[in-house]
């Protein structure tokens, strides 16, 4: 008697099972918070204090401006002296007037001031009789700068305003109009903000020792 022999023509198609035991599965825990309700007076102080940092920061925010807005520097005349009046009657009418002005000038900034020139004009009666300019200069931060200008006019014809002219040399007094003014530029950080300043006199001169009696001066 003849026995037969089976084998597994294939390879078998899964792996098989393991032997040792599969850990559990990892529980899954959900978290249920409550909803925190705030008190009215918890929700007082948030209001109260979002009020005092807006407030807090509007006045850093103003204090800032205050004090870095440029402002145009305060023009003012220190010094006004009549050194020489002379009236020509032959053969025109006509003035010699030599004026020596010393003009403060005030930066209230806290930045430097670069002027190109300040200028000074002496007039009759609205008519400009001649003007005299400075050189450049600068003025410190917060600091004041005094300039000195000698104003020299030499044979002005007045033809237009003689006859008012007359009644001031009978009355022993005349009346002069200067007008004083400065430009510049601010220095503000890598900007240069144009600014400019001017003030006015009224100047009465006694035609007898030649001396001023009056002077008002008012900024505009």
């Amino acid at each position: 008697m003849t026995s037969s022999k089976f084998s597994d023509p294939s390879p078998t198609p899964y792996n098989p099972l393991p032997t040792y035991p599969q850990p559990p599965e990892q529980p899954q825990y959900i978290i249920v918070l409550p909803h925190y309700y705030r008190s009215p007076r918890q929700l007082l102080r948030v209001a109260c204090r979002r009020y005092i940092y807006s407030a807090a920061v509007l006045i850093l925010l103003a204090a800032a401006v205050f004090f870095l807005w440029p402002s145009d520097p305060d023009v003012s005349i220190a010094r006004l002296r009549l050194r020489h009046l002379k009236i020509h009657t032959f053969p025109k009418i006509a003035l010699d007037v030599t004026l020596d002005v010393t003009v403060r000038i005030r930066n209230k900034d806290f930045y430097s001031v670069n002027f190109r020139s300040v200028a000074v004009a002496i007039g009759y009666r609205g008519k400009q009789l001649g003007y005299v300019t400075s050189d450049y200069g600068k003025i410190r931060a917060r600091a004041s700068s005094y300039i000195n200008a000698t104003l020299e006019l030499n044979d002005i014809s007045i033809f237009s305003d003689i006859i008012p002219l007359i009644e001031d040399l009978a009355r022993g007094s005349i009346t002069f109009d200067t007008v004083t003014q400065i430009g510049g530029e601010l220095g503000l950080f890598l900007f240069d903000i144009p600014i400019k300043g001017k003030v006015s006199c009224e100047i009465v001169v006694d035609t007898r020792n030649e001396t001023i009696s009056h002077q008002n001066c008012y900024p505009e």
